[in-house]
């Protein structure tokens, strides 16, 4: 919405006010379309230069998962001072009509055009260095093989109490925290990664502060460079000052930040149309600008901007967000004003009432050929939304061979431990059995699937086991499944500090877990199914370290290694780690695909330590596992292809320690039967006569 304004600017302008919130840097607020925006500086209305006294503090990581000469490997920002002091962050550049000057007062002027004789500065900063030990459970170190240059990857909240420990208050003044080579995952998980930093108000000491890598000497899979992530970082401090980036995480309740409502760009401008953006300046979790082109779990690689030797980020200016008005002007981003030409479109409102029917496929499910040659197509049914918007289980296409309905989850109702199960989607329960006795009579396999993103759950204590063996038997033998699928998800899972030894655990709840399953396992006898689907962090994330939610499923896979049906990593949502060849890979590549499954196929040591070996799994029991959404069929294609037959696409950089692949490696899992379905099965008839059309293992 946009705000009608009387054509005099000198009136205009006084609808912006100064404030300064207790403790923080000054801050004043603007009204548009009703609504009341604040911003780091002093109003334009005061025709003045307004300097925020600065703290720079580099920061030193020392990482205990990973030991150089028996000492904790260092990441040091200190060596990096002198070029962000170099930089448009604190020196003077040319930009434009903005004039000569540093990069958030330019962005400023370009945000409020007609306001003249008015800067916001950042002062000659203090230099504070402070030195933070990060635990195995709370991040890891990449590090290059063929260029010896390393990135970390750290839980960005952990980060920010650590620092804030050793910084006392600082009343009005910007604390800018710098790190070298880091990038970040939020809320205490390492699937919701990855961004360059933080920003905002610090709960625990109410100092206004920017958190935020300086990027150099980085390895290739790394895009962006130098200031890159501190000036995204300081753009979005200053357009919202007072976001408390624990927000979300449901810890501290204080400010949101601004709020605002807006769709992605058009691929054109950069971004990813069609998804709603956020409620707020940048996405929630990543801290993203509409400006970045790549999805969730990427490196932001924004365009690049170059001032002198230094690339500064392109951001969304304020009229992006909340509309162009007289006094705000029609430039939506910057330093690049031709990189967002129109403003930000509202995210539509939720539809009310219950779901629509998905639509059904215009193409036909193909038909698998007869015969069994050992590979396996394996989904997710979700079957979401409420009656008439979803489709039966006769429904599912006939590639595929093992159907995980999703999910059981955990009853809150009930003691703890206990395991609940409702039929989805409104379906009728006897129906729904009759379903699953339909598809069993056609070969295929049906589980249940335990868990699922966004549930807790966990067996710390051994008096609730018999609760969750009960009522996980009940639900088998009620519904007639074939087996379990335990689909627990950080942070449900999470290795103790001083539990060290895949082979011997000592974390209650993983101890108790393979209790459980090994009792249900000795219940159902020795055709019962049980698989297993860890997300990225769980099983490859134990490779670089071993701790925390980092090769948290390690220790079950190992112990149960005697009767798992299947294991099918997520290849998804998850952290840049390493292959065995030493080089560090993105998810949703061939390379990342060939290379995480094969740490299960070959083997590998648990924290890069040969002391802890984690075996190799036979080919029967490894699975890769996709997301519909986020992967195409080419892709999945080209990397099963490449791991079964050694046989390597065009591109391909990883290559396979067993050169003639891993022939006996039973398929892929996919993440949703009902988005498949819902895309006219454009992964269950590309890939499904794939794998059944191997000559048989």
């Amino acid at each position: 919405m946009r705000l009608k304004f009387i054509c005099l600017l000198s009136f205009l302008i006084l609808s912006a006010r100064f404030t300064v919130a207790q403790g923080t840097v000054p801050t004043f607020t603007h009204a548009v379309g009703g609504k009341t925006y604040t911003l780091a500086g002093q109003s334009p209305e005061q025709a003045s230069t307004t300097t925020i006294p600065t703290v720079l503090v580099p920061v030193a990581l020392d990482f205990e998962s990973k030991k150089v000469a028996g000492k904790a490997f260092r990441m040091d920002a200190k060596t990096d001072v002198p070029q962000a002091l170099g930089s448009p962050v604190f020196s003077r550049a040319v930009f434009g009509s903005a004039g000569t000057t540093q990069y958030a007062d330019a962005m400023l002027r370009s945000t409020f055009p007609k306001a003249t004789g008015w800067h916001t500065l950042l002062g000659k900063p203090e230099v504070k260095p402070v030195t933070v030990s990060i635990p195995a459970g709370f991040g890891y170190v990449l590090t290059s093989k063929s260029s010896g240059t390393s990135v970390a990857v750290v839980d960005i909240e952990f980060l920010q109490k650590e620092i804030f420990k050793q910084l006392p208050k600082q009343d009005g003044k910007l604390v800018i925290a710098l790190t070298h080579n880091v990038t970040y995952y939020a809320d205490g998980d390492a699937t919701v990664c990855c961004s360059w930093g933080t920003h905002g108000v610090d709960a625990a000491t109410g100092n206004s502060f920017v958190l935020a890598s300086y990027l150099r000497n980085a390895p290739a899979i790394v895009a962006d460079k130098d200031v890159q992530p501190l000036t995204q970082q300081l753009a979005e401090f200053i357009n919202d000052p007072l976001h408390d980036p624990l927000f979300h995480g449901g810890r501290n309740v204080q400010s949101p930040g601004n709020q605002v409502s807006w769709m992605r760009p058009a691929p054109a401008q950069g971004g990813d149309q069609g998804r709603c953006g956020g409620t707020e300046i940048a996405t929630r979790y990543f801290l993203l600008q509409p400006t970045d082109t790549n999805l969730k779990n990427n490196f932001p690689a924004s365009p690049a901007f170059v001032a002198k030797t230094y690339h500064l980020q392109n951001v969304a200016l304020l009229p992006w967000y909340v509309g162009s008005s007289e006094v705000l002007g029609t430039t939506y981003s910057f330093p690049d004003a031709k990189l967002l030409t129109e403003a930000a479109k509202p995210c539509p409102a939720r539809p009310a009432g219950s779901p629509a029917a998905p639509p059904k496929p215009t193409v036909a499910a193909i038909e698998p050929p007869a015969g069994d040659n050992g590979h396996r197509l394996i989904g997710y049914w979700a079957g979401y939304g409420g009656p008439g918007s979803t489709f039966s289980l006769r429904e599912v296409s006939p590639q595929w061979d093992y159907i995980l309905v999703a999910f059981a989850t955990p009853d809150k109702n009930a003691p703890e431990g206990t395991m609940q199960f409702h039929t989805p989607g409104g379906l009728d329960k006897e129906t729904f059995k009759s379903d699953i006795a339909y598809l069993k009579s056609k070969g295929k396999k049906v589980m249940i699937s335990l868990g699922g993103g966004g549930q807790h759950f966990t067996l710390a204590n051994p008096a609730r086991v018999p609760n969750y063996v009960a009522s996980v038997t009940k639900i088998v033998e009620e519904y007639g499944f074939d087996g379990i699928d335990i689909d627990f998800e950080s942070p449900s899972l999470s290795i103790d500090p001083g539990d060290t030894d895949f082979k011997h655990p000592t974390t209650p709840s993983i101890v108790n877990l393979v209790d459980a399953l090994r009792q249900l396992h000795d219940h159902f006898g020795p055709k019962f199914m049980v698989s297993l689907v860890p997300e990225g962090t769980q099983i490859p994330g134990g490779y670089p370290s071993y701790g925390g939610q980092f090769g948290s499923y390690l220790a079950i896979t190992y112990a149960i290694r005697d009767f798992l049906t299947f294991i099918d990593v997520q290849d998804y949502n998850t952290p840049p780690l390493q292959g065995l060849d030493g080089e560090i890979y993105q998810a949703g590549t061939v390379d990342y695909h060939a290379a995480m499954t094969e740490l299960l196929l070959h083997g590998f040591n648990v924290g890069g330590d040969p002391a802890h070996f984690f075996p190799p799994l036979p080919g029967r029991q490894v699975a890769v596992g996709f997301l519909t959404g986020d992967t195409t069929p080419e892709v999945v294609d080209q990397a099963m292809s490449y791991i079964i037959t050694g046989k390597a696409p065009a591109g391909a950089k990883y290559r396979l320690r067993k050169p003639g692949g891993y022939s006996e490696m039973i398929g892929a899992m996919f993440w949703t039967i009902d988005g498949d379905r819902r895309g006219n099965y454009n992964f269950s008839n590309s890939v499904g006569p794939l794998l059944h059309g191997y000559p048989a293992k």
